[in-house]
């Protein structure tokens, strides 16, 4: 029977399958490491309060894909080349969401609506690695080999997504509610685009790998478009609502070190 528990164990029993999974999940943490970085390194003097979470955030992405190129290490295996239709961060800053690569390798600090801009992009993308880091969560957390990895980066993305949501809520007390809104709407309507190709492009990937049957692939293939047509629907609404975070100043300390999880 195909399911995400099934299809997560076939791909973690391959080397090869398995190597490309962590080597485009590294690729994409490092990226929002130095996204983060940068931003807290630009950060306006009105935000300065700011800059140490969003630099906590930062580390704790830098974190996760040291945790990714280590369970490679620890099977013997090389990062492997990310294709570039599966580079989930990189596709979403191509179409204009989120702040520009270029405007962060400037040394121009950030204005206010930047700051805005980020956690906006941040709440929406937060939501789905929460979610996707859940469901592993659920079904690999006593896993020997990865369970302990699952379970941090689980809770870092839960901590992420509850610090967007404080935070955010601060910006529209002062009276960017409207603003906040209709950049998050943006943003979850890109998003929800993006995740259903890059799915895709990874599924392609993995099938290649893998050798699954014309079939199987279909199969895969219709359940991500489903997903994709619930979510342009509706679904899209869960990534811009805001709530008062059940843990407060989640990232008010520092980052737990990498070499905790194994």
């Amino acid at each position: 029977m195909l399911s995400a528990k099934n299809l997560f164990q076939e791909i973690l029993d391959n080397d090869d399958s398995f190597r490309l999974f962590c080597s485009i999940a590294a690729s994409g943490e490092s990226q929002g490491g130095w996204e983060n970085g940068r931003i807290a390194a630009l950060v306006p003097a009105s935000q300065r309060p700011l800059a140490p979470k969003i630099a906590r955030h930062g580390a704790d992405e830098d974190k996760h894909g040291r945790i990714f190129n280590a369970l490679l290490k620890k099977r013997g295996l090389h990062p492997a080349p990310v294709p570039p239709d599966t580079d989930y961060t990189m596709l979403l800053e191509r179409h204009g969401i989120g702040l520009a690569h270029e405007q962060l390798r400037r040394d121009e600090p950030l204005t206010e609506r930047d700051i805005i801009t980020y956690l906006a992009h941040s709440r929406v993308t937060e939501q789905r690695a929460s979610e996707q880091m859940r469901l592993l969560n659920r079904h690999f957390a006593d896993h020997p080999e990865l369970g302990r990895a699952v379970r941090m980066i689980s809770a870092d993305e839960d901590n992420h997504l509850a610090y967007c949501h404080e935070e955010l809520l601060r910006f529209a007390r002062t009276g960017h509610g409207r603003t906040i809104q209709r950049i998050l709407r943006e943003c979850a309507l890109a998003e929800i685009r993006i995740y259903r190709d890059v799915s895709l492009a990874v599924m392609d990937h993995m099938g290649r790998v893998l050798g699954w049957s014309r079939a199987k692939a279909g199969v895969l293939a219709a359940g991500i478009h489903a997903m994709y047509a619930y979510e342009r629907l509706g679904g899209w609404r869960r990534m811009v609502s805001l709530a008062p975070p059940a843990r407060r100043d989640a990232l008010g300390g520092p980052a737990t070190p990498a070499a905790e999880y194994a």
